[in-house]
């Protein structure tokens, strides 16, 4: 949502249309194949679509979605990523970089960090490991201290 809002503005056209497809079901989990879990809000019969997403990893849930909306009958789809990973099976019309790491964006950090607890603390490292751990590998130590924090306080 957020690359797209900020394009929306840089672009002059508030016109958004939201469609939701997931895939990844924690850090580096995925489901077998994506599902579409909101179906498009508005009708985008006959327009123009700039699809956009964070990053074109696999290229399935572009492949989804890009079908989904050709099904509710766009005239003409190009997609933007902000990353595109060299193994996409589809390739972006537009992306900023290529890149073959795993990439954490402000707006998944909570989420993340959420997911690395779960998987450390399965693992037997304790709350300090995990938050040196976080730190190490470039997360705010502040950051990791509060968002931590609520997750333990959430479970307890």
């Amino acid at each position: 949502m957020l690359p797209a809002r900020i394009l929306s503005d840089l672009l002059e056209n508030p016109k958004l249309a939201i469609i939701a497809a997931e895939f990844y079901i924690g850090s580096g989990r995925m489901r077998d194949k994506p599902i579409i879990t909101q179906p498009v809000s508005v009708s985008v019969k006959d327009k123009d679509i700039l699809l956009v997403d964070d990053v074109a990893d696999t290229g399935e849930s572009l492949k989804l979605v890009t079908s989904r909306l050709k099904k509710e009958g766009v005239s003409q789809i190009k997609i933007l990523t902000i990353y595109k990973k060299p193994w996409s099976s589809i390739a972006p019309d537009y992306y900023a970089k290529e890149t073959r790491y795993w990439i954490i964006f402000p707006w998944d950090i909570k989420e993340t960090v959420r997911n690395i607890v779960e998987k450390y603390i399965q693992q037997g490292k304790t709350v300090e490991d995990i938050k040196k751990s976080l730190v190490v590998n470039g997360m705010e130590k502040e950051i990791v201290e509060r968002f931590i924090k609520e997750i333990l306080e959430k479970e307890h």
